[in-house]
C-alpha cells in the first residue's frame, strides 16, 4: 500500500500496552491527525467500504451520491447494467460533478465549466475544447481519456454494494469472511426495495457510534423503550460473534420467558425498566415471523462503516459518514423485500419508528456519543475502560462484554499502524 505525506505524517499518540486491549486512548477521538491517518489507511487503504444497495441503483442510468471515508463518490449502473463507483470531484478545477443524492441520468456534468463524464466516469465533453476561431481552447494532444474521474473497484454481496480505492484489497467474499456472511445472508436472503432514508448529524467521532453498535449492554441501560417492552435486554439469550481480525461483529438477541427476563431488573432500580409505561398504539410492537433464526434484535457491523439492523421486522442499513474529527453523518436506509404483502410492509414502516434521529430506541445513541466527545474534548492523554465481560476478544454467548469492541480496537490499532 503506498502511503501519501499525510499518512506517513508522525502522530504523537501513547496506546498503553500494558492495559491490554482494555484500554483505548481519548485522543483516538479527538486528534485530527488521527483522522486524516484513518482516512488513508483505512478508507483509502484495502478495505472494502458500504456505497449502497444495488436496489437503488436498480436501471441503468441510476446512479446515488455518497462517501467512502469523507470523499465523495458517485455509484452508477452504466447502459449494460455494469456497476461502477468513482471519486465525485472533476478532473478540472475539482468541484463536485453530481450534486444530487440520486437519479438517473446518462451523462454527468461539472456546473462549473460543462466538462461532462459518462456513466463510468469517463470524460466525453469539454466545451470550446478547440477554441473560438481558432483562439483560446486545449492544445492539439489534449486527450480526454487523461482526465476521467478517479475510478474504483467495485463489488456486490448479496445486494450490497462495496467500493476500494485499492487494487491490493483481497476478493469481497473474503474480507466478508466465514463467520459474517451466514448472517448477511440471513437478510439479504432475496431481492430487496428501498422504503425510505432517515439522516442524523452527530457532533462526536464516527468510532463512538463503531463502539456503540458493538456494545450489547448498554442497549438495555441506555433505552428505556428497549428494556420496558421487551425488545431487548441484557438477560435475553444471544452473544457475540466476530471473524477472525475483529474488525467485523455481528450481535443477536432473541427472546426468553417474560418472567426470566424482568427478574434481573426487578428491585435494582434501573431507570430503563418501568413498569407502569404503556403505548397508546401497541400495534407498533405486533410483529410476525420471518426467519428461521428468529432474533428480536440482529446488529451487525462490517468494518469501517456499515451495520446491517433487523429489529422486530424493521429492515435498515445504517452508514456512518465521517465529517471530521468530531463529527459524523448517519444514514439509514429501510428496506422490506419485493415479495413483501402489504400487511408486512406496513409493519416494516410502523416499526421503522424504533429507530433513526427521532426514534423510540436510537434517538440516544447519537446523544450519548456526543456526551462522550464533550467530555473528552480535552483529556487526550486519559484512557478509556473496555474490561466488561473478560479482557480478550473472543466470541461470547451472552449479552454482558464489551468483547466486540475490543477485537475492533485490536484490529484499528494494528491497521493504523499504532505501536
Amino acid at each position: 500500500m503506498s502511503l501519501s505525506p499525510m499518512d506517513n505524517a508522525p502522530v504523537a499518540l501513547s496506546w498503553p500496552t500494558t492495559a491490554g486491549l482494555t484500554s483505548v486512548p481519548y485522543q483516538v477521538f479527538c486528534d485530527p491527525a488521527v483522522y486524516h491517518r484513518e482516512q488513508e489507511r483505512i478508507f483509502r487503504g484495502p478495505t472494502w467500504s458500504y456505497v449502497g444497495l444495488e436496489a437503488e441503483v436498480a436501471n441503468p442510468g441510476d446512479f446515488r451520491s455518497t462517501f467512502v471515508g469523507d470523499t465523495p463518490v458517485v455509484v452508477s449502473r452504466d447502459k449494460a447494467g455494469k456497476l461502477h463507483a468513482f471519486v465525485n470531484r472533476c478532473a478540472h478545477r475539482g468541484a463536485l460533478v453530481c450534486r444530487e443524492s440520486r437519479g438517473n441520468r446518462t451523462t454527468h456534468t461539472c456546473i462549473y465549466h460543462q466538462w461532462s463524464y459518462n456513466q463510468q466516469g469517463d470524460l466525453i465533453g469539454v466545451p470550446f475544447r478547440t477554441g473560438i476561431r481558432r483562439q483560446g481552447g486545449y492544445p492539439a494532444d489534449f486527450d480526454l481519456a487523461q482526465h476521467s474521474l478517479r475510478k474504483l473497484r467495485v463489488d456486490t454481496y448479496n445486494g450490497l454494494i462495496f467500493a476500494s480505492f485499492s487494487p491490493k484489497v483481497e476478493p469481497l467474499a473474503d474480507y466478508l469472511g466465514p463467520a459474517m456472511r451466514p448472517w448477511l445472508d440471513r437478510v439479504f436472503n432475496r431481492p430487496v426495495q428501498v422504503l425510505g432514508y432517515a439522516r442524523q448529524f452527530v457532533h462526536a467521532n464516527w468510532k463512538l457510534y463503531s463502539e456503540n453498535v458493538k456494545d450489547p449492554y448498554h442497549a438495555s441501560l441506555l433505552h428505556l423503550f428497549h428494556t420496558t417492552f421487551g425488545i431487548y435486554r441484557s438477560s435475553q439469550g444471544g452473544g457475540v460473534i466476530m471473524d477472525e481480525s475483529g474488525r467485523h461483529s455481528m450481535l443477536r438477541a432473541y427472546k426468553k420467558t417474560e418472567q426470566e427476563e424482568v427478574a434481573a431488573y426487578t428491585g435494582k432500580n434501573i431507570r430503563s425498566y418501568q413498569t407502569d409505561y404503556t403505548l397508546a398504539d401497541p400495534s407498533l410492537l405486533t410483529s410476525r415471523k420471518e426467519f428461521e433464526v428468529e432474533l428480536t434484535n440482529h446488529i451487525q457491523m462490517i468494518f469501517p462503516c456499515l451495520v446491517v439492523q433487523q429489529i422486530q421486522n424493521t429492515l435498515a442499513t445504517r452508514h456512518i459518514l465521517p465529517k471530521g474529527p468530531d463529527q459524523f453523518e448517519l444514514l439509514f436506509t429501510f428496506f422490506g423485500y419485493d415479495d413483501d404483502d402489504e400487511e408486512i410492509r406496513n409493519i416494516r414502516i410502523k416499526q421503522a419508528n424504533l429507530v433513526g434521529p427521532a426514534g423510540y430506541i436510537s434517538m440516544e445513541d447519537g446523544y450519548a456519543t456526543e456526551l462522550v466527545q464533550q467530555a473528552i474534548a480535552r483529556e487526550k492523554d486519559e484512557c478509556s475502560l473496555l474490561a466488561f465481560g473478560g479482557t480478550g476478544r473472543e466470541n461470547q454467548e451472552n449479552l454482558l462484554t464489551e468483547s466486540a469492541i475490543r477485537g475492533y480496537w485490536d484490529y484499528y490499532h494494528d491497521v493504523m499502524g499504532f505501536h
